[in-house]
């Protein structure tokens, strides 16, 4: 294969649509503590305040950030990208 096959192949994929997260922190609960939840209700995280947070693109980390205000949203502003895995 060609460079130029492979810019082809490249071009073909930068419009594929990824689902895009960015992930806080989890925990785990038994169902009966997600029951139990209410308006008011507080679930703690893995994760300290002002910790980066984890972008995900289907379910992959492409990146970690801090989450910003943007507007009336919120966003995340990208503070480090890891390496790619061979």
């Amino acid at each position: 294969m060609t460079d130029g096959e492979t810019g082809r192949g490249i071009d073909a994929l930068l419009h594929v649509p990824l689902h895009v997260t960015a992930r806080l922190g989890s925990c785990r609960m038994t169902i009966a503590d997600i029951l139990k939840l209410g308006s008011g209700s507080v679930v703690e995280l893995d994760r300290a305040a002002g910790e980066p947070v984890d972008l995900l693109a289907n379910e992959r980390r492409i990146a970690r950030g801090e989450i910003v205000a943007v507007g009336d949203r919120f966003g995340v502003r990208i503070v480090e990208i890891p390496e790619p895995r061979s």
